[in-house]
């Protein structure tokens, strides 16, 4: 075994723990806050507004099995890399998308992968995920976890409603990972 962490933002973090979860590899898809400035932030904290919090999804994986290359695709297919300040419905930093990176040789792939989709003309507008270090991780709060199982109703008319969905299936179709 591998082990290694990945850490991704792409909007609310209840739409981005299924595409990855029950995967071989896969380890877990843990929903959380980082690169904020207050420790243990709650959901209340964070949708303040005012420490800097993005939600993001820590997966702990075995790159044996799963390597980081294709959590990388996954990932730019869940959301749209061309909108800094939020992912379909929610807006604001705290919704940024993001990959933050635990060593040298994810940033390298992250850039690779960046570059890859901004030159493939998948998208007319220009690719601004950021790809910065990962800063410490916090769990949100139980509620919040594997939210897709707990709430499958609430969820997928969510995941439909924010428009998350449909410019999924518009930008990539049957082509996603």
């Amino acid at each position: 075994m591998a082990i290694e962490l990945a850490t991704f933002a792409g909007g609310c973090f209840w739409c981005m723990v299924k595409p990855f979860d029950e995967q071989e590899g896969i380890i877990s898809v843990v929903s959380g806050y980082t690169g904020g400035k207050v420790p243990n932030p709650t959901y209340e904290d964070v949708c303040s507004g005012l420490t800097g919090h993005t939600e993001a999804v820590q997966i702990t994986f075995d790159s044996k099995v799963f390597p980081y290359e294709k959590l990388l695709k996954i990932f730019w297919q869940q959301i749209d890399p061309t909108d800094a300040g939020g992912q379909f419905y929610d807006r604001g930093s705290s919704y940024r998308p993001a990959i933050f990176y635990h060593n040298e040789n994810q940033r390298d792939l992250a850039e690779q992968s960046k570059r890859e989709l901004q030159d493939s003309g998948r998208f007319k507008a220009p690719i601004v995920v950021e790809i910065v270090p990962a800063p410490t991780f916090y769990p949100a709060e139980d509620y919040h976890q594997q939210y897709y199982r707990k709430n499958p109703v609430h969820y997928n008319a969510y995941h439909e409603g924010s428009g998350r969905a449909s410019f999924i299936k518009k930008h990539w179709g049957d082509h996603l990972e």
